[in-house]
């Protein structure tokens, strides 16, 4: 096998012997095995993208005979992390009967619901489009993927040629068809007129290899793209530069970076100006890369020739829509004043969504689905880099993984003859068609947080980490921060289980240290596009007697717990102003805030600041429809740091009690008799930002369990 490994070297060769033995006799999950490995490398397929399938003989439920099966990806699902119930099982017989019922391509689309007439496992995924493509082949194993190198060549102009001349006619080529019944009929008809080929490049779209085996596929398939990469290598090296050359240099990273973060959630504001929202609700979520790839192509001379033309791979385009949106702005653009940049950047959107309209219009059908989003999802920046825009983090990065396979593909077509893409009046009939947007109608209704972006101080644990989670779990993407990097670290693995990757960043911060801020700020602009929600729940308490305070304990309260607040509204004022959203600022205070107690004049003092500062912050941001209201909690004593030291040494002694005797005695004292929970503090944050109070600002909701004294009057 070693040898073997070494034979691959733009492909990863990742087939385990020992592991497959494991499988032995069970040719679904060998499919199962192969198609994850294949998923593994994107150079092979993209998040989403190909499917593979299986063909065996399983026992009918029915009759107890053995009958033939195809096991196939199914609809939606993904080969790299697909299992057993990913894929959809049918009968081989009732699959080809289908044939006798075919009315033509014009009905063509009536055969996906047929499929349902041809399943054997009940509990199985819903066949996707592509199940005749493999269904008519006479293979047991089949793979179709979406290579960058195999689609260069079949995006190329003379690709039908260049097929013929490297692989000696070995593989086959049909000519571009929207995937579906008929393309699984000319598949076929091609291995009928090229008996012993090992494979069929589709023009513009991709490539279907096969195998006796589930080993033998798997190696076929590799020894097909490893010769595609390596005949696109040797051309490369031929042509000398990519893309006509460099037209223009980059700055260096970090500068990128910070004009990308400068730049973000104004782009941001206008990729989602075609929502109705109200302050950010169902915005879009941003990701950047100036990856080197994406780099040499919006750096080149070519840029302007072949951005316009969009992509050929129907996968990529379904992610990237027709075509990106090129930012027309020099580098070293002043990017401070906000007016004059979302000036010179409106007529540029609004020339990419007269376009996107006028390429709707002449494209569109009787019974096509209305114009959806007329924004691009791909922005590009040359010198600076690659913005996607989408409904949720990872859309947005998967989109911009897909364009990068784009990039990979134009330059390979450009190194071998000349690129080509879908005609438009093809690109749209993928992209309105009816079985398409049959799916997009299926889709679970979107969380009441999706699409909104928080931001929580003081995350990694306690109230914060409860606020946090409850956003997460309505569907928002979450900022986690906090100065204590090992309680973060902790945080970050949990949300990292529980939401994934794409759920949210972690960055330390210290509310007091305007650099940390700021560089929270640009990280939540690079990772996601801005800010929507910001609840200001960092904290800390000192309960001493007033000849005990010292002016450092003073000065630590006011600055974390006001000076605090005030740095992070005041950045997220500043971003939220960019976006033009609108947005929420929370501030997490307290019943102190509002009642006198003993022992309790620095902490009481400053809440009591905090809680005046929002309302003067909420009578300033009203114009820019940016709320600012309160949650004023009491007794929050688990999972937090302030009960674990002095403060709860101190209140007690301030009552008379022991320490441990606290949470009854502040239960006992409130008029429900409860003890107040940190998902108790979420679930009223939750209500101020969940869509029932959006016009409401300058309010205060108490969760304290009903302290008289503390009541609004």
């Amino acid at each position: 096998m070693s040898t073997l490994k070494k034979q691959f070297r733009h492909v990863s060769y990742l087939w385990d012997e020992t592991k497959a033995a494991e499988f032995a006799g069970d040719e679904v999950a060998l499919l199962v095995y192969r198609s994850n490995l294949l998923g593994a490398d994107l150079r092979l397929t993209n998040y989403g993208g190909g499917n593979t399938s299986c063909k065996a003989y399983a026992k009918d439920p029915l009759t107890g005979k053995d009958t033939e099966v195809m096991w196939v990806k199914g609809s939606g699902g993904d080969l790299g992390t697909m299992k057993r119930n990913g894929l959809a099982a049918l009968y081989v017989d009732r699959l080809l009967a289908l044939k006798k019922i075919y009315r033509g391509v014009e009905h063509e689309d009536e055969m996906v619901e047929l499929f349902n007439h041809c399943i054997f496992d009940l509990a199985s995924r819903a066949p996707s489009i592509d199940t005749a493509l493999h269904g008519f082949l006479p293979f047991k194993h089949i793979d179709h993927l979406h290579p960058d190198a195999a689609i260069a060549i079949a995006a190329a102009k003379d690709g039908k040629k260049i097929t013929q001349e490297l692989f000696n006619g070995q593989l086959g080529w049909v000519e571009w068809q929207r995937p579906g019944f008929d393309l699984g009929l000319k598949l076929k008809k091609c291995v009928d007129e090229n008996p012993g080929i090992r494979g069929i490049m589709l023009g513009s779209h991709g490539l279907f290899t096969w195998g006796d085996t589930a080993f033998e596929s798997y190696i076929n398939t590799l020894e097909v793209i490893e010769k595609c990469a390596e005949y696109l290598e040797a051309n490369y090296a031929k042509k000398g530069s990519a893309f006509g050359g460099e037209k223009i240099k980059s700055p260096g990273p970090t500068e990128r970076k910070n004009i990308a973060a400068s730049l973000a959630p104004v782009l941001r504001g206008f990729c989602s100006s075609h929502l109705h929202f109200q302050s950010g609700r169902g915005a879009m979520i941003g990701h950047f890369t100036d990856d080197e790839r994406v780099l040499e192509f919006i750096n080149s001379k070519d840029l302007d020739r072949l951005a316009p033309m969009g992509t050929s791979c129907p996968d990529h385009f379904l992610r990237t829509k027709i075509s990106p949106l090129v930012l027309n702005l020099e580098t070293n653009q002043d990017l401070s004043d906000i007016k004059s940049i979302k000036e010179k950047i409106n007529p540029q959107f609004e020339a990419y969504r007269k376009m996107y309209a006028s390429y709707y219009e002449s494209c569109k059908h009787a019974n096509s689905p209305a114009m959806r989003d007329p924004n691009p999802v791909v922005i590009l920046y040359p010198g600076v880099g690659m913005f996607t825009f989408a409904k949720d983090k990872q859309t947005a990065r998967v989109a911009s993984e897909f364009y990068i396979n784009a990039i990979n593909v134009m330059k390979g077509a450009e190194a071998i003859s000349t690129y080509t893409s879908l005609p438009r009046q093809e690109a749209f009939n993928i992209e309105y068609w009816l079985l398409e947007e049959a799916k997009l109608q299926r889709m679970p209704k979107p969380k009441p947080l999706s699409g909104r972006i928080a931001l929580v101080t003081g995350s990694a644990g306690g109230i914060g980490k409860a606020i946090a989670k409850k956003f997460a779990d309505e569907g928002a993407v979450v900022v986690l921060n906090d100065n204590d990097e090992k309680r973060l670290a902790g945080a970050s693995e949990e949300f990292l289980k529980q939401y994934g990757k794409d759920g949210f960043i972690a960055e330390r911060m210290d509310v007091t240290d305007l650099s940390t801020i700021e560089k929270t700020f640009q990280s939540a602009a690079i990772s996601f596009g801005g800010i929507d929600i910001v609840v200001n729940c960092a904290g800390l308490s000192i309960s001493k007697p007033i000849d005990e305070h010292t002016t450092q304990d003073w000065d630590l309260l006011y600055d974390v717990l006001v000076k605090g607040q005030f740095l992070v509204t005041q950045k997220s004022v500043e971003m939220m102003r960019k976006q033009g959203l609108g947005g929420d600022v929370i501030n997490i205070v307290s019943k102190n805030a509002v009642v006198s107690g003993p022992n309790n004049a620095g902490y009481g003092s400053a809440k009591a600041a905090q809680f005046h500062l929002s309302r003067l912050n909420a009578a300033e941001l009203g114009k820019d429809k940016i709320r600012v209201n309160v949650v004023n909690p009491d007794a929050v004593i688990a999972d937090s740091k302030i009960w674990e030291g002095a403060w709860a040494e101190g209140r007690a002694k301030a009552y008379g009690i022991k320490v441990e005797e606290l949470p009854a005695y502040y239960a006992g004292r409130t008029l429900l008799n409860e003890i107040i929970l940190p998902e108790d503090i979420a679930n009223a944050c939750f209500a101020f930002v969940g869509g029932l109070l959006m016009k409401s600002t300058g309010n205060v909701l108490n969760v304290d369990g009903g302290v008289a004294m503390a009541f609004m009057r």
